[in-house]
């Protein structure tokens, strides 16, 4: 049947829904480099440090579901303009937050504004891009502008960094979320669901409670061990999400259908997004602080050093586009792990005095995997799902990666801490709880002993990401083995349902 075309005001509101992502994946990687300078200006302790970065992610994921099922219910423009309005006045209250506590809530807040910007995006695509091949287009190009924010993140960052306070790394935010709310109501048009049902206020409220329940036991279990209090929040938090499952499938007007998990392409491929994303944010946590704070680069020298690693990402990201089209998924996305696998292999090799260009390889390799690995399963995700399912399954393919990012964060993060803080104890007395606070002192000896025991946590890390890299390259492989390979596109094959997980 024949859809209507998009024209020249669709593609320009296309360029205004990528500005927000753009953003938001900009942020994390600017906050990369900003984080040693936190650290010196605000002094957190190694645990406020990481939820400095995890408050936001922790947000984002647990409210991506809710807020995408709210954007059906009250529109979903009018709710991106919201979340636009919100980020921008939460990043001036980052910018100027003047304890470590207060920076922990802002981003927090910005972690929830930004739940509403990305289910609203793509949803809003879908809306305005009828065609098939118009649409796959758009979804690409929203796509380039998530990686492009995370490859031009460290450039802006190290350049503020350079001139400005870290509070700049924030205020970057404001202008384009102006521009946003300026240009949305012209260009964008609003969606509602016409018989959206009843909101699920407590459906909302389970999935937020089981997902912050979960996050805070396996980090606190990281940290101290298996005590009673966070064991108890994972019990919890999984007993939570258990009847967040049950309330989906049996409520009138659930926030998302959970029989897309019985799809075989559609879990196996969430699966492989929330692990890699685990894997991926954990290790980029370490190597953006080893160039600066182990390498002594400062921040502007280490982003421009780091497109270094941006030919290998896009030779793999052209081979990959190439093969797509010819070769089996399961094939493909297997081999973008192995690839990945290989990349931590190499980062367990570096030392204090490694080359820049050691480090710059595996970084590059493990960009390069991930990305090749995620681009291939979010097309499965939104394959396997039916047409009135696909902005469900978009909010739980975005949802699956912040997730994985944030655990990755929070466990690997925290793993590496606790191996730095280990070898300080060993090495020396009141040793400082952080690399950016031992390099403070201007002491040499506690400088040599930070770097040391920082890159160890950092080559641990990566063997533990190594080994679950090669784990799930088998796992996808069996997941996702029975999907054929791409049909010629004159053949415009119909799909075919697939069969249930036993």
């Amino acid at each position: 049947m024949a859809t209507a075309q998009a024209g020249r005001r669709e593609w320009i509101g296309l360029a205004v829904l990528v500005l927000p992502c753009l953003l938001i994946s900009m942020d994390v990687s600017v906050l990369f480099f900003a984080l040693p300078f936190i650290s010196a200006d605000l002094a957190p302790t190694g645990v406020q440090q990481l939820w400095i970065m995890d408050s936001y992610s922790f947000a984002l994921a647990g409210l991506l579901i809710t807020m995408g099922a709210l954007g059906d219910r009250i529109g979903r423009r009018k709710l991106l303009l919201i979340g636009a309005a919100a980020f921008g006045v939460a990043s001036v209250v980052a910018a100027y937050s003047g304890t470590p506590e207060l920076l922990i809530i802002t981003r927090g807040l910005l972690g929830i504004a930004g739940s509403t910007l990305m289910p609203s995006t793509l949803s809003l695509i879908r809306t305005m891009f009828q065609n098939d091949g118009q649409r796959k287009t758009a979804i690409a190009v929203w796509t380039g502008g998530l990686t492009l924010g995370a490859t031009i993140g460290p450039i802006v960052g190290g350049f503020l960094l350079d001139h400005f306070w870290w509070g700049s790394a924030f205020l970057i935010n404001v202008p384009a979320m102006a521009l946003l709310l300026i240009l949305g109501p012209i260009l964008l048009p609003e969606y509602r669901a016409a018989k959206p049902g009843r909101f699920d206020f407590s459906g909302a409220l389970l999935s937020l409670v089981a997902v912050l329940a979960v996050i805070y036991g396996i980090k606190q279990i990281a940290v101290d061990g298996f005590q009673p209090l966070p064991v108890a929040a994972v019990v919890i938090g999984l007993v939570l999400a258990a009847v967040f499952v049950h309330r989906q499938r049996t409520g009138a007007s659930p926030l998302f259908d959970v029989a897309l998990f019985r799809v075989r392409a559609f879990g196996g491929a969430v699966t492989v997004n929330v692990v890699a994303m685990f894997c991926f944010v954990g290790s980029t946590f370490f190597t953006t602080q080893y160039m600066q704070l182990v390498l002594g680069l400062r921040p502007f020298t280490a982003a421009l050093w780091s497109l270094a690693a941006m030919p290998l990402i896009a030779i793999a990201m052209t081979v990959s586009s190439i093969l797509a089209a010819k070769v089996r998924p399961a094939v493909l996305v297997t081999a973008g792990l192995v690839i990945l696998t290989v990349s931590f292999a190499e980062l367990t090799q570096l030392t204090p005095d490694s080359s820049i260009w050691l480090v710059l390889l595996g970084a590059g390799g493990v960009g390069a995997g991930v990305l090749v690995t995620t681009s291939l399963t979010s097309d499965l995700m939104l394959s396997a799902a039916p047409a009135e399912h696909a902005g469900a399954a978009s909010a739980v393919s975005e949802t699956g990666s912040e997730l994985g990012g944030a655990l990755g964060m929070a466990i690997l993060g925290t793993i590496g801490a606790a191996i730095y803080r280990s070898d300080m104890a060993d090495t020396t007395q009141s040793a400082p709880d952080t690399l950016g606070a031992a390099i403070a002192t201007g002491d040499p000896t506690i400088i040599a002993a930070g770097r040391a025991a920082f890159t160890h946590g950092m080559t641990i890390t990566a063997t533990a990401a190594a080994v679950i890299a090669a784990v799930l390259a088998l796992v996808a492989y069996r997941a996702l083995r029975h999907l054929p390979a791409p049909a010629p596109a004159a053949e415009e094959p119909a799909v075919e349902a697939e069969p249930a997980l036993a």
